[in-house]
């Protein structure tokens, strides 16, 4: 009985141990192995460019840690700021009109300017979440509005409606009617996303 006891708090200490040290572990994971990908590419990047710049004793490209990561991070944060002004942004939608009308490359072109457009930036598209009833009467999803009308499909009464999937980085479209939807009001948008996505497990915060 004493052994079972023990046991069953070691597991219990276990399992509180895990929760509190897997969210940490894996996000500096993630962090650091981006950070490891980017130092990776630079010297080599930088000795193309420049053959006889940054080479260690043997001749090969020398790696500074850190030094990749903070140039990526401050070539981002300097085209945000950059793309803020007038002319660089009409320059930006000069670009953006071409690319978008080039064969072959339009498809990927657009495909990833909309998906990251969706979660950020002023025309991100996931900013109505909504209630949504699909199955039955009885059952609600989390989802987000993404157009208001659909004639181009025939649809008259009908809404496009994104539903994101829970730990997963994917979710379903379906076109529905719109008083089986549900204007979520009490809540941001990054809430009820983070909310869907955890499987209803994260905290809500006032």
């Amino acid at each position: 009985m004493k052994l079972q006891l023990i046991a069953r708090k070691l597991f219990k200490y276990f399992l509180q141990g895990l929760i509190i040290l897997a969210p940490t572990t894996i996000t500096l994971w993630a962090v650091l192995s981006l950070f490891n990908w980017i130092d990776g590419i630079l010297p080599d990047f930088i000795h193309h460019i420049f053959p006889r710049l940054g080479l260690d004793e043997n001749g090969n490209p020398k790696r500074i840690p850190g030094l990749g990561f903070i140039l990526v991070t401050g070539i981002v944060l300097l085209v945000g700021y950059v793309s803020s002004s007038f002319i660089v942004s009409k320059l930006v939608e000069l670009f953006d009109y071409i690319l978008e009308r080039t064969p072959g490359i339009k498809i990927i072109y657009t495909t990833i300017k909309d998906f990251f457009e969706a979660f950020a930036g002023n025309s991100r598209k996931f900013d109505r979440a909504v209630l949504v009833c699909i199955e039955s009467t009885d059952i609600w999803r989390i989802g987000f509005i993404t157009h208001e009308e659909l004639t181009e499909f025939g649809l008259q009464e009908y809404i496009s409606v994104y539903i994101p999937q829970s730990y997963a980085f994917a979710g379903h479209l379906y076109f529905v009617k719109k008083e089986r939807v549900r204007l979520i009001t009490d809540l941001t948008s990054t809430d009820a996303m983070k909310f869907a996505i955890s499987g209803g497990v994260t905290n809500i915060e006032e």
